[in-house]
């Protein structure tokens, strides 16, 4: 088996390492308690990313998680449903926590590329009577992970944004990955975002900061997110260190995106993957013909030098990112395609 230090690591975006260059802004970054709202870097964070967003304040947090259940809990009561799609990362990856914090039912609407439209969203909602639980939020992911990456249009995104605050609903857009969808249809976040009620994203995945997440939206919203963050455990005080290396991301990483998402394709054209399914930086393919689990199939690619996980019986996911390159892309993609 290849020394540790030699594996291709497709498994996510989530193993980038800092720069050198968010490293030395760490080791001098300006710090205050963030509790009381005196970091000064957290604060430049926060304002820089709703200044990018074109919404009215942001709220740095954790996780990605952190920011999508803060996000479900401002938007909702206890006993209330949130529509999403049916392989969405608020539903499969993060622990129930819809029920167990929000106390909410998630009510899931498949669709084969991870796109939901309105169409589709409509017979899903249900009214306020005796009988049922209302519906109070729509949650689109954006771009949509175990779908492949798979990005919303504009007119879909304003379309089922209209018709839900036609009927009193919330939007809220997990985009974990929104710089990747960005990049990808050549719109701006604003454009994205404009008009969602909320939208959490990552600055580490594909923007390679260690640490954290930001969740923006309007003040009132974002003042009670505050609070919910809080009661989670991730009210941090010199954080500043951690929003240093944010900013760096958040201002430079999204220039290069383009380079992971030309990775991925060149990995789908060596797996024979529909390049039409290939918008952004993960590549899903099927091994279902192989007769082999995903997990011994991720055992046998270890053993050649390949990191790569499946995401269900018969599917196995490879994520580009800022930290392999198109060689070792290549190089990986031929190995699987061996397999």
């Amino acid at each position: 088996m290849p020394d540790s230090s030699t594996f291709i690591d497709l498994r996510s975006d989530t193993v980038t390492v800092p720069s050198q260059k968010m490293r030395a802004a760490m080791a001098v970054a300006e710090v205050g308690d963030d509790v009381y709202g005196e970091d000064p870097t957290i604060n430049r964070l926060e304002e820089r990313s709703a200044e990018l967003f074109g919404k009215q304040a942001a709220v740095f947090v954790p996780t990605g998680s952190m920011g999508n259940n803060i996000a479900i809990k401002m938007h909702t009561n206890h006993g209330e449903e949130v529509v999403c799609e049916a392989r969405s990362h608020i539903l499969d990856w993060e622990l129930s926590m819809m029920a167990w914090f929000s106390g909410c039912l998630a009510r899931p609407v498949a669709s084969p590329s991870g796109i939901l439209t309105w169409q589709q969203i409509a017979p899903a909602i249900r009214a306020k009577n005796p009988n049922n639980a209302p519906t109070s939020l729509i949650s689109l992911e954006n771009s949509h992970n175990m779908a492949g990456g798979t990005v919303y249009d504009l007119a879909t995104i304003d379309d089922i944004c209209r018709n839900a605050h036609a009927l009193g609903l919330k939007v809220h857009i997990d985009g974990a990955r929104i710089f990747n969808a960005a990049v990808a249809t050549a719109t701006p976040v604003s454009r994205i975002a404009r008009e969602a009620d909320s939208v959490m994203f990552c600055l580490s995945k594909g923007l390679g900061a260690p640490v954290g997440s930001m969740l923006v939206g309007a003040q009132d919203d974002i003042e009670r997110a505050r609070l919910y963050r809080k009661r989670l455990g991730g009210g941090m005080r010199q954080a500043g260190i951690l929003a240093a290396a944010g900013l760096i991301a958040l201002e430079e990483s999204p220039a290069r995106l383009c380079q992971d998402h030309e990775n991925a394709r060149a990995i789908a054209e060596i797996l024979q993957v529909d390049p039409a399914r290939v918008r952004t930086n993960i590549v899903i393919f099927d091994i279902s013909k192989k007769g082999m689990s995903t997990a011994a199939f991720s055992a046998e690619l270890r053993k050649r030098g390949v990191l790569a996980n499946g995401i269900n019986a018969t599917h196995m996911r490879m994520v580009t990112h800022q930290n392999v390159t198109r060689e070792q892309c290549r190089q990986a993609a031929e190995v699987a395609a061996a397999l």
